[in-house]
């Protein structure tokens, strides 16, 4: 299979990737020009269907120049400024009062961030001193869960339970262990071999995304919070990936009948058109910072609460609203469930995940693993196909723009059984040696 070059092809690129094998990406990067709904197109004059909403973030898709122009207005009259001490913006207070509203939490407050990873720094320092706050210190050690993605910033990374991000960076912050991903059993005893009273913290995505698109079991999360609530433990949702429509509510938490103590967010509530995050604190959080003089949150960005930022926040969630994209992707997320269910007579293919929000996931059967098909070979095959895709874990994942329609989700799923059918005939000596063959696949 070819790999789309940019027309810059053979020039060694001065940008270092994200989450890239710079070795082979230097001379071979796809460069991305424009953007129309669930559509993008490179330099090269290839469209692609954006299965990923890039990084499950442009849930009101590309191209929405009523965000554009709102920032441009926002910027020529005052791009930012500091939101230290009680300097404010107009776009930062009404963008706060909204999200505190649309959230589940009584007596919400929110701070700002730039981003995803940063809100679980935030969340998890907030955690920690919270309790200093309330006259508890001992409380300290943070939770996670196995398949957990909580962004690459020190706390989150540590927090996090996809093994690959957390090797490699020597020791990380320490007070921290992850449990499995779907057993209360596993979580309640783990509480106990550290001792509820230095337990701060327990942060658990609504979905699992990036770990491999893993919905919860019937009352899992439900248990989550009531053994936090039983022992006095925080209760931290991320909901970087959660919110703003993705699981058909504001909040994923939502969905599930959720109050966390704690939620972080970001992706979604701009739809990545600029760089926003933030937590958002349960009245009982906050309330020793806002009501005893002295007790500071020493923590903050240079660029938390971004006049420019919020802006785009605010006009996001009027498009959603106004076209009704949460409940359409409750509507959605069966029709892209099932596109993938068809994928299950792939030869290729050993199980699939979804239906609980716009987001799905397939993953490779053990017979194309021991044949040396990794997840890469589908994104590539895919992408040959004008289909974007994520590889993850041990398959690959979509999460289309919420704005995405039926006929384009059945088009997704066309164009990945043609990259698997690709993939299949091009790897078919090593499958047939697993006494794999292509039947299941015609």
């Amino acid at each position: 299979m070819t790999t789309t070059a940019s027309s810059d092809a053979g020039a060694e690129t001065r940008l270092w990737h994200p989450f890239a094998d710079m070795a082979v990406v230097k001379q071979r990067e796809v460069v991305l020009t424009r953007g129309e709904g669930v559509w993008l197109w490179d330099d090269q004059g290839r469209r692609y269907l954006d299965g990923t909403a890039s990084l499950w973030l442009a849930n009101v898709g590309h191209g929405r120049r009523e965000i554009a122009d709102a920032v441009h207005a926002q910027m020529v009259e005052l791009e930012a400024y500091s939101a230290f001490g009680d300097f404010a913006s107009r776009p930062a207070i009404e963008l706060a009062r909204r999200i505190a509203e649309l959230a589940p939490q009584e007596g919400a407050r929110v701070f700002f961030t730039t981003g995803g990873g940063e809100a679980i720094d935030t969340a998890a320092k907030l955690a920690r001193r919270y309790w200093v706050a309330v006259g508890r210190p001992e409380r300290v050690h943070l939770i996670g869960r196995t398949g957990g993605y909580h962004g690459t910033n020190g706390y989150g990374t540590s927090i996090g339970g996809i093994e690959p991000n957390r090797a490699s960076f020597g020791p990380l912050v320490p007070a921290v262990s992850q449990v499995e991903h779907d057993s209360l059993e596993a979580l309640e005893a783990e509480i106990h071999r550290v001792g509820p009273e230095r337990v701060a913290a327990v942060f658990a995505e609504p979905v699992i995304g990036a770990g491999g698109v893993h919905p919860p079991a019937e009352g899992y999360l439900e248990g989550v919070q009531a053994l936090c609530e039983e022992h006095g433990i925080l209760f931290v949702a991320d909901e970087v990936i959660c919110g703003f429509g993705r699981l058909g509510h504001w909040f994923g938490s939502q969905r599930f009948g959720l109050a966390p103590d704690l939620m972080t967010f970001a992706k979604g509530v701009t739809s990545g058109y600029m760089p926003l995050g933030g937590v958002v604190a349960s009245g009982r959080v906050a309330e020793p910072f806002w009501s005893q003089p002295g007790t500071t949150l020493r923590h903050g960005a240079t660029y938390s609460a971004h006049a420019s930022c919020c802006v785009a926040g605010l006009v996001n969630i009027d498009i959603i609203e106004r076209e009704g994209l949460l409940a359409r992707s409750r509507e959605l997320e069966e029709p892209l469930h099932d596109a993938f269910r068809q994928l299950l007579d792939h030869p290729l293919i050993g199980a699939v995940r979804g239906g609980v929000g716009l987001l799905a996931a397939a993953d490779l059967a053990p017979e194309a693993v021991a044949a040396g098909i990794t997840p890469a070979d589908v994104f590539a095959a895919a992408r040959e196909r004008g289909v974007l895709v994520r590889a993850l874990g041990a398959g690959v994942a979509v999460s289309p723009p919420l704005v995405i329609t039926r006929e384009e989700i059945e088009l997704l799923g066309r164009s990945l059984r043609a990259a698997l059918d690709d993939v299949l005939e091009a790897r078919g000596d090593a499958l047939a040696a697993q006494g794999v063959d292509g039947a299941k696949a015609a």
